[in-house]
């Protein structure tokens, strides 16, 4: 077993958490010890929640596995009922309850519990939190919904109804998806569809009975609902509306795609936003041919290559994603951008292939973000799993047309600040920038006060050659020598203070470039004169 620090998903009752806690009137009783008790802090903490999830803990001990844990399961499932009174039960055991082998699903269904009680079977050995997720929306799909409810007559007694369509796969501690639901819903309305019911997040059990009255259904997040619409294809004859609308282009087949299983015609004026225009601007042409490294699930990041390469002009220099259920997709989308996919749940990984091709942004997850923020590089996140800054109080969606300006917003802005934070550090030693220059702003002749030790240092005079060169380096975000770091070889502190004049975004390929050329000429120790050189060579 491999021991980490992190990890991209937990485990498959984690995802029937996820779904249990995004519907309503649904209970879940969990077979677990008392310490699994910690997902709890995943929807009240990360997603900021006003209410803990539904969810009932065994919470057996040690002292309880000499005794009867099967008749502790039995209690708690009945006293959740007689407490919570839910119009439905989901029934599991925890990755730590699954080996003692007391099978709550068989259990629950021999109880004649005065709901439906539907058991889920997680392997939590072989499978991991989307996948449990799937399975789960799934199985309550297939319980629930009412075969004999469909879609009333398009024609009734006040003339043609609207069609009627299922937002499907949203869950609690879904990236964005409540600000995704509300954008897709009110573009839905543009075109005058009625949303029938969006599931899991917000549904009632009995909501889910009604989801075959709609005219076809949206999967929204292909790791959640992909495996549900397959089922009501084939039990309701639903067309399934594929493309998952993220980015301008995407969201305009998006709506071509939903007014064909609408059978209404795609209207001209509907309002697409600005990306189109700001992808277009002086303000991010300058950024175009930037190197961009993406990493999330599959659904996402798949659709962030797409909006890099043909809506931003970035070049795509790394493509991975985490969840191997959707790994024939990812290679496919690798090979069209002519990149290695990278299939893995391993960070470190992830880390070393970051390195490798030093790009100018990352584009990914949480553990992107901090992996970005060691190797100082811009990075947007794009992906869970997240953390509670990626959900945000205000409207942040990333699918349809205001999802697009979000994104043009989310992924430009970290480049553009890396250049202001450049260009502050290549006119540091220009007087009007020194610390005692006044504030320009305040106009006059206003100095501020010169910090102890540092008096003498401003307009006309100049700082010993060693303090000048610690404080820029220091200011510039400092590159550690090799002997600091442990490698063979030295840099010279001029050389240091140089390297951290250039911008962050490729000072770690500047310092690689410059040290294989080092090694290749046999530089022992490295001179500001060494790393104009080595930019000349591979300049050539």
């Amino acid at each position: 077993m491999q021991l980490t620090v992190w990890t991209y998903e937990g485990p498959p009752h984690v995802g029937a958490m996820r779904v249990a806690t995004g519907m309503r009137e649904l209970h879940y009783v969990l077979h677990a010890p008392q310490g699994d008790t910690y997902a709890d802090l995943l929807f009240t903490m990360i997603e900021r929640r006003d209410h803990r999830p539904p969810v009932t803990y065994t919470t057996f001990q040690a002292r309880d596995l000499g005794k009867d844990t099967a008749e502790l399961f039995q209690k708690s499932a009945r006293d959740a009922y007689d407490r919570f009174r839910p119009q439905a039960m989901i029934v599991g055991a925890s990755c730590t309850a699954e080996l003692i082998q007391d099978d709550p699903a068989g259990l629950a269904q021999t109880m004649g519990l005065p709901c439906p009680v539907i058991p889920l079977e997680l392997p939590s050995y072989s499978r991991k939190e989307n996948w449990g997720a799937s399975e789960t929306f799934y199985q309550i799909v297939r319980t629930l919904a009412d075969k004999e409810r469909l879609p009333p007559p398009a024609v009734g007694e006040n003339g043609p109804r609207r069609p009627r369509a299922n937002l499907l796969g949203p869950t609690a501690l879904g990236f964005r998806h409540r600000d995704d639901v509300a954008e897709i819903t009110r573009l839905l309305a543009d075109l005058g569809i009625d949303v029938n019911l969006t599931a899991p997040l917000g549904a009632s059990p009995a909501d889910i009975a009604g989801i075959g009255e709609a005219d076809f259904n949206i999967c929204l997040y292909p790791e959640i609902a992909a495996q549900a619409c397959t089922w009501l294809e084939r039990t309701f004859r639903q067309k399934t509306v594929k493309t998952v609308p993220i980015g301008l282009g995407a969201t305009r087949e998006f709506v071509a795609e939903v007014c064909a299983a609408a059978g209404i015609a795609v209207p001209a004026d509907i309002d697409q936003g600005r990306m189109g225009w700001w992808s277009r601007s002086i303000d991010s042409t300058y950024l175009t041919g930037k190197r961009v490294f993406i990493f999330g699930d599959g659904t996402h990041a798949v659709a962030a290559a797409r909006v890099a390469t043909e809506e931003l002009g970035f070049k795509v220099v790394g493509l991975g994603c985490y969840n191997r259920e959707f790994a024939r997709e990812l290679r496919a989308a690798a090979e069209k951008y002519g990149v290695e996919p990278l299939i893995t749940d391993d960070y470190l990984s992830v880390e070393e292939a970051i390195e490798a091709a030093a790009p100018e942004l990352v584009l990914g997850t949480q553990m992107e973000r901090h992996i970005a923020k060691r190797l100082r590089l811009p990075c947007a996140v794009i992906s869970a799993p997240v953390h509670v800054q990626d959900f945000p109080a205000r409207h942040s969606p990333q699918m349809g047309f205001e999802g697009a300006n979000v994104l043009f917003d989310t992924w430009v802005h970290p480049l553009v600040m890396g250049l202001e934070e450049h260009l502050l550090t290549m006119f540091r030693d220009d007087f009007e920038f020194s610390d005692a220059a006044g504030p320009s702003h305040l106009g006059g002749h206003a100095s501020a006060p010169v910090p102890a030790g540092r008096e003498g240092l401003g307009e006309g005079s100049s700082s010993a050659p060693d303090e000048r060169n610690a404080d820029v380096t220091a200011h510039a975000g400092r590159t550690p020598s090799l002997q600091e770091s442990g490698e063979e070889g030295g840099w010279t502190a001029e050389a240091l203070a140089e390297l951290g004049k250039i911008p962050f975004f490729v000072r770690g390929k500047a310092r690689r470039n410059t040290e294989r050329y080092a090694a290749e000429h046999g530089v022992t120790t490295i001179t500001r004169e060494t790393l104009y050189e080595a930019k000349s060579h591979y300049a050539r």
